[in-house]
């Protein structure tokens, strides 16, 4: 396998509040291949841009196997500056629950050849955002009918 690009979102509606992530797979031209959404119920904006991240690798694993994650390159981009600077070990983490998922992301990322993480601006991350938003919307339609 040449390498993925994925393209992540995790985002919330108040802070906190209900939220959301957006995941896709691209092949090494950009295409999209796979998309996901997940509703991730009441937690904050940074909580659910780790949880975009940690669902990332997961489902990587989940759908190649651990074989293939440890021979795979993987380049993730986000439009999220403290996730990004974060596990780059540039900025620290304060934040209790915070560390907690960046030791669960740092374990992951263990298990793969090479996981790269990229800061990419909003505006080249719609089809994530859509997707995370797109999630939230369904979520809270649904709650509205009982």
């Amino acid at each position: 396998m040449k390498k993925i690009i994925i393209y992540i979102d995790g985002g919330s509606r108040g802070n906190p509040g209900p939220a959301a992530l957006g995941v896709v797979f691209c092949n090494e031209k950009g295409q999209a291949v796979k998309t996901y959404s997940q509703f991730l119920g009441e937690i904050t904006n940074n909580e659910a841009e780790y949880q975009a991240f940690i669902f990332a690798l997961k489902k990587f694993k989940l759908i190649f196997g651990k074989k293939l994650a440890k021979s795979s390159e993987i380049e993730i981009c986000s439009d999220s500056q403290l996730l990004v600077k974060q596990l780059k070990g540039e900025y620290k983490i304060l934040d209790e629950k915070i560390q907690k998922l960046f030791l669960q992301a740092w374990n992951l990322k263990l298990d793969f050849k090479k996981v790269k993480i990229k800061y990419i601006s909003r505006e080249k991350n719609k089809t994530a955002d859509r997707l995370l938003n797109e999630a939230l919307d369904q979520e809270l339609k649904n709650k509205k009918l009982f």
